[in-house]
């Protein structure tokens, strides 16, 4: 039996989490032993503790803090040195660095991990940016394999020379594909979220941090209402920006037409209310969420980066639009509002477009194939 280690920054409620979190429920316990290294104080810290063995370290955070990270560095390497693990496979960008490091450093056989995205991206000073993928490449010396959820990563990371071809590999993060695709809509939800029968409803799932650009979902849908008054815009997460976001949407006085629905686990529910899926992200891996509305058979405007770029097919299943032109993408969500035809069928080419790679279970067999050298 191999023991495998999972090291992820903070169980928030978001699709690399929740790929992990299913993965170490679902994988093959004849074959695999399983335990988590996390940072306290995540929503899903106690459905973690109920699935497998969970360490939560209190000064493993996001933010880059030079002595939080050597301390959490050294406490990793402790766990990892007692439970010695075969495989320690890291998720998001601050675990993969300090998980590699100190797997490395303590003999681990095989060190993975997943990339959801990289740190560096187009909108950051060039300093920055290289930063990161300087780092990128530094860790990817200790790395026996880098799973990209989208192939777009693997041309990226070719094409900053992070690591060499024969290093990455493409396992997406999946989804429940038959749950979303089959689920039965209540219309009564429906209409609590909306203030009336007739209203249309566009929604928005992520984190309120700066990758997920939430104010430019915010300035569209402030310009809608200026045309269209019967809409309910949704936001569905928490977090750093809330008091910016708050803010901005008493600035545009939209808060009658805008809801913040904190976090949720009744996704489904919200996806099959609502007419419209929107995302403004400046970046990406793979978003579960798109994924999670395209199987609700749900037309999505979304900006053109990353990942995104190889789920919605411009114009036959939503729309992709250029980071920061929120013009635009209010002009797309006016039209599908008004075509009620095109938002139908977009919506159903959406859904036939997500297949296989894309369900848990095969994402599952994929990673016991990887561990086992397949």
């Amino acid at each position: 039996m191999k023991k495998v280690c999972y090291i992820i920054t903070k169980l928030e409620l978001g699709g690399a989490q929740k790929l992990a979190l299913y993965v170490l429920e679902n994988i093959d316990k004849k074959s695999f032993d399983t335990f988590l290294i996390t940072g306290k104080g995540g929503i899903l810290d106690d459905e973690a503790a109920l699935k497998t063995k969970l360490f939560s370290l209190s000064d493993f955070v996001r933010e880059i803090s030079p002595l939080k990270d050597i301390k959490t560095l050294i406490e990793i390497y402790s766990i990892l040195k007692k439970e010695k693990p075969d495989i320690v496979h890291t998720h998001s960008s601050k675990a993969g660095i300090l998980g590699r490091i100190a797997a490395k450093l303590a003999g681990v056989k095989m060190i993975v991990h997943t990339i959801h995205g990289y740190g560096f991206n187009e909108t950051q000073n060039r300093f920055v940016k290289y930063l990161f993928i300087f780092i990128e490449r530094f860790c990817s010396l200790f790395s026996d394999k880098l799973i990209c959820v989208a192939k777009e990563d693997i041309k990226k990371g070719l094409r900053y020379k992070i690591a060499k071809k024969n290093l990455f590999t493409v396992i997406r993060a999946g989804i429940d594909v038959k749950y979303y695709k089959n689920f039965k809509p209540s219309i009564d939800f429906r209409n609590l979220l909306a203030d009336g029968k007739n209203d249309s409803i566009v929604a928005t799932i992520g984190p309120f941090k700066p990758q997920k650009n939430l104010k430019d979902f915010i300035k569209a849908a402030a310009i809608v209402l200026d045309e269209i008054k019967n809409v309910r815009f949704i936001i569905v997460g928490d977090g750093e920006q809330r008091k910016e976001i708050e803010g901005l949407i008493k600035d545009l006085k939209i808060e009658k037409n805008i809801s913040l629905l904190g976090w949720r686990k009744d996704i489904a529910g919200i996806l099959y209310a609502c007419d419209i899926f929107v995302m403004t992200s400046l970046w990406e891996g793979l978003p579960c969420a798109i994924v999670e509305a395209m199987c609700a058979q749900r037309p999505v405007v979304a900006n053109a980066v990353d990942g995104v770029k190889e789920i919605v097919q411009d114009e036959k299943t939503g729309f992709l639009i250029e980071p920061y032109q929120y013009k635009k993408t209010a002009e797309k969500i006016i039209y599908l509002i008004k075509n009620e035809n095109e938002r139908i069928k977009m919506g159903a080419a959406g859904k036939e477009s997500i297949g296989e790679e894309f369900d848990l279970n095969f994402v599952v067999k994929a990673h016991e194939n990887l561990y086992n050298g397949q």
